[in-house]
């Protein structure tokens, strides 16, 4: 990170039991065998993994790889208490509850014998993020392997004891028993107070159709303490001695200080002052003494000119490079545009939107001589971690970052600004230093959602068969940017640009935007050709699994017993990326009058293989449908001469419950496919289908993203039409 305060780093866009030890032991910047020595001895398994590198959506996010052994994820004390380790982050995405029930499992313990230790680098293995909807599909078989590795060497150490085949015994309930004689050991009686290690391969997992504890909807681990407001976010934690610090931020993106005068906030008592080139933050015995210090600076800053809003999709295509970023082509577009009848030509876009987490940033940093740790709220506790080495002249032994279950994330938090000013304060001040970013703050200095501008040409038959498909995304990304559907020329092509705001990983990154244009397209082709939307897609699909959410959603939303009026409209949408697949129908009320509409009715199906826990994976998608109203209805940043100029949540306009349809989430359960993530796709039909309902009632088809971007006072029934 620059010291600069207005220069900060872009980042790709293709990007119960024991609660109260489990937490007074995070609390301590402990080492892995302070760890194990602090719960005493136990079982220790250690699985030999091939090398490889965790990226998102294909791109390498750090460049560093997994090691080749990976130990210590699972522990068994002597008391038979389970704790499992993963560098896997819980950000209200549910995955400690379901990758405790996968551990569950393949060991047969019950559930509420496991600890999840997440996100801690000295405690846990690397990990390159929670990030892509990757922690199901990844984590959870690397955890059933070991699960089941330590279940079979339980039965082997029981089978060694009594002198049996160790075929003859079962193990249950926390227990390895022979059946012949109800004899029986507790798995705590069989590790005897000692680290047993062995390394193993890959072995056997239990069928998803055989699960008992997968596949059935446990509530959240933890969840009482959440309600009960026990629970301690990053933004919670207190140390010995800490103070509170505060920055000062630029008047604009990349603006340099040109003077400060500092001397009335350096009058406040316990305030002091730390300055290191552009940066410039006070410590402060309290949160409101340092904000007030930081008010009392005057400081001159030298802001370069800058674009806005109105620029902004001039800027994306001037920008990128035609011959730049990933292609691909079959057959001759230009060839079959020229010979087909029916052709639809249009450009989409959509607008840097904000991640707006309920948590924002916030981190505690503590010195203790040359050692440093943190706690902060972070998708990358190891990326977070390289950061301050580098940023320090540090060892990775050096740097300890914990990252306690935070208020959610959705891609934004991927980087350590928090952290690393809290770092540069504390180091300054001698004492630990806590920073808590202001809501102001997270909307201006963190990263976005990628603005785009998306070309599509396509053509079709007169009998609705694709003929030629031509996609063009200029800087949003390249997630999900390929068709689903069967066309055999087509060209599909991102060219990256330069944008004028710093942009990183959203939900879903690009798939949003993609999905967003395509979905919108088909529906005009569909339009164009007199045929059904539905029946045009299925027409020109044979992916089975997407057909099948097609159609799941159709039937469970009545598709085609009624047609669209010009008061209430009917639109469906769908896609696939990251393993998971949707497809979403939307009903709209449209107020001729005001020329206003409301979503009345969303249902979506959902299928991404063996279902985990069915009430988490309902909550998530349900979950990504009212964050997708934001991105396809309001959300938008505005911004100007190098300032953002909604930054707060009076002028920035989210999801309210008046926003809020009914909802029906239908899930297809896949027992004979592998478990795949659902934390980002879930959101992309939503803005689609939205358009697409409205376009069918009002004729009116809306290629921009956010549909309705003005902001109605509290209360308002409905946003806005724009054509």
């Amino acid at each position: 990170m620059s010291s600069r305060a207005g220069h900060l780093p872009q980042v790709d866009p293709n990007l119960e039991p024991f609660q109260e030890e489990r937490w007074r032991l995070l609390a301590l910047p402990l080492d892995r065998r302070d760890f194990l020595r602090f719960f005493g001895g136990g079982l220790l398994v250690c699985l030999a993994h091939p090398p490889a590198v965790a990226q998102e959506s294909g791109r390498n996010f750090g460049g560093h790889p997994l090691p080749r052994d990976i130990a210590a994820w699972l522990h068994i004390d002597a008391e038979s208490r389970v704790r499992v380790f993963t560098g896997k982050v819980e950000v209200g995405q549910n995955i400690r509850t379901s990758l405790a029930q996968q551990v569950a499992e393949e060991l047969r313990v019950p559930f509420d014998s496991i600890t999840m230790v997440m996100g801690d680098t000295a405690l846990t293995p690397y990990d390159m993020g929670t990030f892509g909807s990757r922690s199901t599909p990844t984590m959870g078989p690397q955890l059933r392997n070991m699960a089941t590795a330590a279940r079979q060497m339980l039965i082997e150490t029981a089978a060694t004891r009594w002198k049996l085949d160790a075929a003859s015994l079962i193990a249950e309930a926390g227990k390895v028993t022979d059946p012949r004689t109800s004899r029986s050991f507790t798995y705590g009686e069989l590790t005897g107070g000692q680290d047993l290690v062995q390394v193993v391969s890959d072995p056997p997992l239990t069928p998803a159709a055989d699960w008992k504890i997968p596949g059935t909807s446990i509530p959240k681990a933890d969840g009482r303490d959440f309600v009960t407001g026990r629970h301690q976010y990053p933004s919670d934690i207190i140390r010995e001695n800490m103070l509170f610090g505060a920055v000062l931020r630029p008047t604009g993106y990349n603006a340099t200080l040109v003077s400060l005068d500092s001397s009335a906030a350096e009058k406040l008592r316990g305030v002091q002052l730390v300055r290191d080139g552009d940066f410039v933050g006070v410590v402060a015995p309290d949160a409101f003494t340092a904000e007030r210090a930081i008010s009392l600076l005057r400081a001159q800053w030298n802001v370069p000119a800058q674009p806005s809003n109105r620029e902004l999709f001039r800027i994306l295509k001037d920008s990128s490079d035609p011959g730049d970023g990933p292609q691909s082509t079959s057959g001759s577009v230009e060839q079959a545009l020229a010979a087909a009848p029916i052709h639809v030509d249009q450009q989409y876009t959509v607008q840097y939107i904000a991640h707006a987490p309920l948590e924002p940033r916030a981190a505690v940093a503590e010195w203790n001589g040359s050692n440093l740790t943190v706690w902060t709220g972070t998708q990358r506790p190891f990326g977070v971690r390289d950061e301050l080495t580098q940023a320090f002249h540090l060892t990775a032994d050096q740097v300890h970052v914990i990252q306690p279950d935070m208020g959610s994330g959705y891609g934004g938090k991927h980087t350590g600004e928090a952290a690393m000013e809290a770092a540069r304060l504390a180091r300054a001040a001698g004492k630990p230093v806590k920073i808590v970013w202001s809501r102001s703050e997270e909307f201006t200095w963190a990263y976005f959602r990628p603005a785009g501008v998306i070309e599509i040409r396509a053509a079709a038959q007169h009998d609705g068969t694709l003929a030629a498909w031509e996609h063009h995304n200029y800087n949003s990304g390249s997630a999900a940017i390929g068709t689903p559907y069967v066309v055999a020329a087509q060209l599909v092509h991102y060219h990256p640009a330069s944008s004028p705001l710093r942009q990183g990983s959203y939900r879903s990154l690009a798939a949003a935007a993609n999905v967003f244009a395509r979905e919108s397209h088909m529906d005009a082709l569909a339009h164009a050709a007199g045929l059904d939307p539905l029946d045009f897609r299925l027409k020109n699909l044979t992916d089975a699994r997407l057909r099948a959410v097609f159609q799941a959603a159709a039937e469970g939303f009545g598709w085609g017993r009624e047609k669209s009026t010009p008061v209430r409209g009917w639109g469906i949408a769908g896609g696939t990326d990251k393993g998971g697949y949707t497809a979403a129908c939307a009903e709209v009320a449209i107020d001729p009058a005001a020329h206003s509409f409301r979503i009345v009715r969303v249902v979506q199906a959902w299928e991404c293989g063996a279902i985990v826990n069915p009430d988490g994976l309902r909550n998530q998608i349900a979950g990504a449908i009212v964050q997708g109203i934001g991105g396809a209805l309001f959300e938008q940043i505005l911004f100007a001469d190098g300032r953002v100029l909604n930054p707060r949540f009076a002028q920035y306009r989210v999801p309210r419950f008046s926003d809020v349809p009914q909802i029906e989430v239908v899930l297809i359960d896949r027992k004979d496919l592998p478990s795949a993530g659902a934390g980002e796709t879930g959101i992309v039909a939503l803005a689609p289908a939205v358009a697409n309902a409205i376009f069918a009632a009002t004729g009116v088809r809306i290629p921009t993203l956010p549909m309705a971007p003005r902001t109605p006072a509290p209360g308002s029934p409905a946003p806005p039409l724009r054509s």
